[in-house]
């Protein structure tokens, strides 16, 4: 078999992923399923397509890929909510996707983040292999150790490909939610009234 990408991880560098082991599992993969991979159409898929698709969406499982936070002086430590992050991950099952949106809030202690922040987090954190309902917990367990924040709450409602493609073929939406540290009842009710108002306007 001849490559012809040369993209290659190394031991200087963890933003990468192992290219000709891609290579050859899609050209395998191709091969099981009785395809022909040198095809004009089917060359380029397991030699550049797929192995940079996978390279992409497994970012969340190198730390070199996670965006930076940066953090200003808290002027409050009111909750700050962000709702509505798109959301795309990979069920480690069955290598299909699971789309969906996260709301989110946190409660400051020194530093407050930059918005965008929380929905680049949010996108790194969940390009990996995983379940959702791990997915929800590491976000929110992780974003409150990276903001140092008294409080985090998650909640995430995803469609699941491997259920609307195959197994009972049916499109639906499973929901899921963490919270990290000690939470109020009025902020647990904030922030659910918050995600109420939204998606009530979907």
């Amino acid at each position: 078999m001849t490559s012809t990408h040369t993209q290659f991880a190394t031991d200087d560098t963890e933003s990468d992923i192992d290219y000709e082991k891609a290579q050859r599992g899609v050209r395998l993969l191709l091969e099981a399923i009785g395809e022909d991979p040198d095809s004009d159409a089917l060359a380029e898929t397991w030699q550049r397509r797929v192995p940079d698709a996978f390279a992409t969406l497994t970012e969340g499982q190198r730390e070199v890929e996670k965006p930076t936070m940066r953090t200003f002086d808290a002027e409050t430590t009111d909750l700050v909510v962000k709702t509505d992050i798109p959301v795309y991950s990979l069920c480690e099952h069955h290598l299909l996707p699971f789309i969906g949106t996260v709301h989110l809030a946190y409660r400051p202690t020194d530093e407050v983040v930059g918005l965008s922040k929380l929905t680049r987090y949010v996108r790194w954190q969940s390009r990996q292999l995983t379940m959702q309902e791990q997915l929800t917990n590491d976000i929110a367990s992780r974003l409150k150790e990276e903001l140092d924040a008294a409080t985090v709450f998650v909640e995430m409602n995803a469609t699941h490909l491997c259920e609307a493609m195959r197994g009972v073929e049916t499109r639906s939406t499973t929901t899921t939610r963490a919270t990290a540290g000690e939470p109020t009842e009025a902020e647990h009710e904030r922030f659910q009234a918050a995600v109420n108002r939204t998606e009530g306007q979907g």
